[in-house]
């Protein structure tokens, strides 16, 4: 019996050889938005892996929309050819389809690295600016309060939505994800406990939903109408009285409705009350009834770490496919691992196919990767 797990995969015209995507992963370690030297490593190892997709990391509008000073940016000409420089590395070697996650952090701007503590800067030092969001309401306790965006701001923020999605497109992007998960600029919109506007873009949910759907329409009407849109979401803010399933599940159908290709559903982010019940595959019960409720293409991530745990979830119908980040990062090799327990095939490099032990002979897949 063929594994799931290793079956194509259709998101508009694009077909994804199997049901594995790579999760973006923010590494915090751009210049000024420009993608560096550790982006070429980091996304050259990981394009070699036999997944079915690699997803570059939250990937900013606009200065203002960084998550840290080191984050990853298409905003202009120079982050743009930074980009540029590193996908043609990867390609070279390891053709295999990319999609970037474009993003704003709104009220979670202007903050250190994770490895630093992760703590807003404040605008008047170095690496911080004044954030943006919904309403002027900070994320964590003692933080500036953001400036509440006005409708000369949105517009200038679809603007930039737009404008990185067209540098995407000619950048060869092969699909595009927009960011509206873990508590950023598009989720801080959706949800009640972020968002207290009055005007048409708060109160209730089909005004809570309007802009995060005006940013999906804009980047859906400028990406050629083939190649895929989707967007990732946190299915539930873990607070009481925040954003929940049963919304998540509203905008699910608006967005299949719009003509998006999938939907990626992870949870929180948004409010450090959170109180999130960890386990094995602990947001992939918000995945199932999203899929159940739309039959809008459906990815799981968070706590998926073994082939056997992510075929059964495919194989049981609760997804469509299977995002990893930290599992990816700590294995790399982690589809040929997959492949080789589930009995079956993947792509690699050839010089690298000396590697699969003797009771795996048939593995590896011919490939174009690293031909000379």
């Amino acid at each position: 019996m063929t594994a799931r797990l290793f079956e194509p995969l259709q998101l508009g015209e694009l077909t994804l050889e199997n049901r594995i995507l790579i999760a973006p992963m923010c590494q915090y370690s751009a210049r000024a938005g420009e993608a560096s030297d550790w982006h070429m490593m980091h996304l050259g190892q990981l394009a070699m892996s036999g997944a079915g997709l690699l997803t570059l990391e939250a990937t900013a509008v606009s200065p203002e929309a960084r998550i840290t000073a080191w984050d990853l940016g298409l905003y202009d000409d120079a982050t743009e050819r930074a980009l540029a420089r590193v996908l043609g590395a990867v390609r070279e070697y390891a053709p295999l389809p990319v999609c970037i996650q474009i993003a704003h952090a709104g009220r979670k701007a202007s903050s250190e690295a994770p490895w630093a503590g992760g703590a807003q800067i404040p605008p008047d030092s170095p690496h911080g600016w004044r954030t943006e969001a919904p309403s002027p309401i900070p994320h964590g306790e003692g933080e500036m309060a953001p400036h509440a965006l006005d409708a000369t701001d949105l517009r200038r923020i679809l603007r930039d939505f737009v404008a990185t999605a067209r540098r995407a497109v000619r950048l060869g992007i092969d699909a595009v994800e927009l960011h509206g998960a873990h508590g950023y600029l598009l989720h801080q919109f959706l949800s009640p406990l972020s968002n207290e506007r009055t005007d048409q873009y708060g109160g209730s949910l089909a005004n809570r939903m309007r802009f995060p759907l005006e940013v999906f329409d804009a980047v859906r009407d400028v990406v050629p109408s083939g190649r895929p849109v989707w967007m990732r979401v946190s299915a539930t803010d873990w607070v009481e009285e925040g954003w929940d399933l049963d919304e998540t599940v509203a905008l699910a159908e608006a967005l299949k409705d719009r003509g998006a290709a999938a939907i990626h559903v992870s949870t929180g982010g948004l409010s450090t009350r959170q109180a999130i019940r960890l386990g094995p595959g602990y947001q992939v019960p918000h995945a199932e009834r999203i899929k159940a409720a739309t039959g809008l293409t459906t990815i799981a991530v968070g706590l998926i770490t073994t082939p056997a745990q992510a075929e059964a979830i495919l194989r049981e119908g609760r997804a469509d496919a299977i995002s990893l980040a930290r599992a990816m990062l700590y294995d790399p090799r982690w589809p040929w691992h997959a492949a080789a327990e589930l009995g079956a095939q993947v792509r690699a490099p050839k010089q690298y196919w000396r590697s699969q032990p003797r009771e795996f002979k048939d593995l590896f897949k011919d490939t174009k990767f690293g031909q000379r």
